[in-house]
């Protein structure tokens, strides 16, 4: 295949939950391109999270011609696509949807997720297959479609998630990476294959998967799809968001975790062996064929800021600049900023958020530093759970749409008690892939060394260091879990 690439670019596609963008790489990890395109999530009813594939399948065209509009689409010698995990799509024997893209924020699935939580070998299957039995869990979701939606279940030709979709229109492919395939329960993350008694609950079978194939595989030549690039361009599979985070940030030696806040948030190292740690608290995701990345997600991240931008109907600039007004420990006010029901590392299936110490005295600007503290808090729960997994944390890469808060990055750093750096590359997704599509064709040499090599050279733009405000944070950590602790059975009743 690299014999016939022409150019020295790679498009790195990311496709996330609220927007996808586009980053055309060259393998020194300059940007010499870039797109972006929204796509909405919906919640038609309690619990709901989803979106129209139709839409956000538009939205990859549009940030692809974005991103080509200054450069010679001859240079492109592939496209490379990440995408968020979890997500979960019917799809007919031609590639067209059956329905929405169900989401990993989709929590109508709570229920059997009780039920297969409490059944022995729950924690085996998560084990196995590096997935918590959560409702975020494509292997829930399709449980819980085969008595909810029995008709649609039935119906399926093939299930995955949007980029199974992207990659059967675009190169006529019908694969599942192995870095996506691992997020969803079904996959043995060991074997690389699909794992009997998951498919069994869920209620299909192989056929109804796409061909588990690696992250750097090309899986076809382009077709005509107007998106800007002449058919026949290299496809490659990439990967998942969360671990192609971790490539496109430099996060790939032990001890190097990648953060990513963005509508959610993620914490996570890169290990040579997959495993899940006793208690079952944190993931385990293919990076490449012998790579993978152990850590733990957390629903609520950004989501929280434009719910308060929703709710207080004040512009997110100015709660971000009333909130940096207000000392750590916000005056007392300790939020749970559990809007969404959260993952790790409890992986609760219900759940909800609250404001405890509340006082007359607080301010709009009290509740969103409440918040966003309480955002780092249970990203620093994750840090504890992953240490407890016996992985060394001891510096952090970040990434994601908060990094562009002075603030938000500064409580980053002080609640993780930390050394953290931000890198020059601001779409790590985007460039994880395309790392992965540069190998896939050729322009960089086969085997994790490779990809190691040019990850570690991203440069840094600015790395901060805790400051004194991280003992006002370690102080009101086992405060933040014995509220979560407590309120548990309250916040269940009601």
């Amino acid at each position: 295949m690299s014999a016939d690439v022409t150019g020295d670019l790679v498009l790195g596609v990311d496709i996330g939950t609220t927007a996808t963008k586009a980053v055309a790489f060259s393998p020194d990890g300059a940007d010499h391109g870039t797109g972006e395109a929204p796509h909405h999530l919906d919640e038609p009813e309690p619990g709901a999270a989803v979106q129209d594939p139709e839409a956000v399948y538009e939205a990859v065209g549009d940030a692809i011609r974005d991103a080509l509009a200054g450069i010679d689409p001859a240079q492109v010698a592939a496209l490379s696509f990440s995408s968020a995990m979890h997500g979960l799509l019917a799809l007919d024997d031609r590639a067209d949807p059956l329905g929405p893209l169900i989401t990993w924020a989709d929590s109508r699935a709570s229920a059997v997720a009780r039920e297969l939580r409490a059944r022995d070998g729950a924690l085996d299957l998560h084990r196995r297959t590096g997935t918590p039995v959560h409702p975020m869990s494509p292997l829930v979701k399709l449980a819980w479609l085969r008595r909810a939606r029995p008709s649609l279940h039935a119906a399926a030709h093939t299930w995955g998630g949007m980029k199974e979709l992207v990659l059967a229109r675009a190169a006529g492919a019908r694969v599942a990476d192995t870095s996506c395939a691992s997020g969803t329960g079904l996959l043995d993350v060991a074997s690389g294959t699909w794992d009997p008694e998951a498919l069994d609950i869920a209620g299909i079978t192989p056929a109804l998967l796409g061909e588990p194939v690696a992250p750097t595989a090309v899986v076809g030549r382009l077709r005509e799809t107007g998106w800007g690039l002449p058919a026949g361009v290299p496809v490659v599979a990439g990967g998942a968001d969360g671990p192609m985070a971790n490539l496109g940030v430099g996060a790939v030696r032990p001890g190097v975790a990648a953060c990513s806040i963005g509508t959610s948030g993620a914490l996570r190292v890169t290990v040579e062996r997959p495993a899940v740690d006793p208690r079952g608290r944190v993931f385990c995701y293919d990076l490449t064929d012998d790579r993978w990345v152990v850590g733990g997600a957390i629903t609520n991240g950004g989501l929280v800021l434009d719910w308060a931008h929703e709710t207080l109907g004040e512009d997110i600039d100015h709660l971000l600049a009333a909130a940096a007004e207000v000392p750590a420990g916000a005056d007392g006010l300790l939020a749970l900023p559990h809007l969404l029901p959260e993952r790790a590392p409890h992986w609760d299936v219900g759940g909800a958020g609250a404001l405890v110490g509340l006082h007359r005295r607080h301010t709009p600007g009290h509740v969103v530093r409440a918040l966003l503290e309480g955002v780092c808090l249970q990203l620093r729960l994750v840090l504890d759970s992953m240490r407890e997994a016996g992985l060394a944390v001891d510096e952090v890469r970040a990434t994601g749409g908060f990094a562009r808060s002075t603030l938000w990055r500064r409580l980053l750093t002080d609640v993780l008690d930390l050394p953290v750096g931000f890198p020059t590359v601001d779409q790590g997704s985007a460039f994880g892939a395309a790392l992965l599509g540069m190998q896939g064709v050729g322009l960089l040499p086969p085997g994790p060394d490779a990809l190691v090599d040019v990850a570690e050279r991203i440069p840094l733009g600015e790395t901060l260091h805790p400051g004194p405000n991280a003992a006002v944070h370690a102080a009101r950590l086992p405060l933040f879990e014995q509220v979560h602790d407590g309120l548990g059975d309250v916040i269940a009743r009601l």
